[in-house]
């Protein structure tokens, strides 16, 4: 599958995820299990938080943010960026940027997740646990991918890039769709108000959609002023030899 055949795909699935994204702050979870009882309010169990829990579960809340609502996405426009750079200096220090970040993103994971496991009841009956457990498992698989890339010549180059790039996007939107559903269930069992970091979060992710977006919306406005501007220059058919009208329509080294 050519980069070609990609890059449509990749639009929809931004337009979809931005669609989910606008639509995730309106709807309402539910929790069907709590322990520490206290009070209740409104027909809904409320958990009142001692403040070291309190503070353990804001902590592991924002390792989650810091790794899949914003490393990943950097780390996806940076290797972007390098998709049709020709320098090879710019091209080694974006690959190395790239890299970094996912293994910062998972080292930060795995702290979130440990301190999960440590201090939370890990009962997985609702979304945001179970949506937690399969990110866990999936969130190693760029990396692998990343580590075992076959060389640019071979035959299997077009297949591994598919599915790098596949996977690196599918764990990015499940990361951010599950930043969602933590908050929804932080709010559904202290019933404290989510609603301006619903806000923040979604307005972080409409920038980053939109500079995915404009990245290759700018390459192709660039590629066509290129063009234009060759084409103003040109000399008449009359002054043009076919040898050089043959090399001015040759593609450029």
């Amino acid at each position: 599958m050519s980069r070609n055949t990609i890059l449509p795909m990749q639009k929809l699935i931004v337009h979809v995820a931005i669609l989910i994204f606008a639509l995730l702050p309106l709807v309402s979870s539910t929790q069907k299990h709590t322990k520490k009882i206290i009070h209740e309010c409104s027909d809904h169990k409320v958990l009142e938080l001692s403040p070291k829990l309190s503070f353990q579960i804001i902590l592991h809340g924002f390792l989650l943010w810091a790794s899949m609502g914003f490393l990943m996405p950097i780390a996806i426009l940076v290797m972007r960026m390098s998709n049709r750079q020709q320098c090879g200096r710019r091209l080694k220090l974006l690959f190395y940027t790239h890299a970094s970040l996912q293994i910062l993103s998972v080292i930060l994971v795995i702290t979130a997740t440990t301190l999960s496991v440590i201090n939370f009841e890990n009962l997985f009956d609702n979304t945001h646990q179970r949506i937690g457990l399969a990110l866990y498992v999936a969130i190693w698989l760029p990396i692998v991918a990343g580590i075992f890339r076959p060389d640019k010549r071979s035959k299997r180059r077009g297949a591994w890039f598919c599915f790098h790039w596949l996977i690196g996007v599918t764990v990015t939107l499940l990361g951010i769709v599950n930043i969602y559903t933590g908050l929804q269930a932080y709010h559904m069992k202290t019933m404290k108000s989510t609603s301006v970091w619903n806000w923040l979060f979604s307005a972080e992710v409409a920038i980053i959609a939109f500079i995915y977006l404009l990245q290759e919306k700018w390459h192709y406005k660039k590629q066509s002023g290129v063009i234009l501007g060759n084409e103003s220059v040109r000399p008449t058919d009359q002054q043009t030899s076919p040898t050089d009208e043959e090399k001015e329509l040759s593609p450029m080294p």
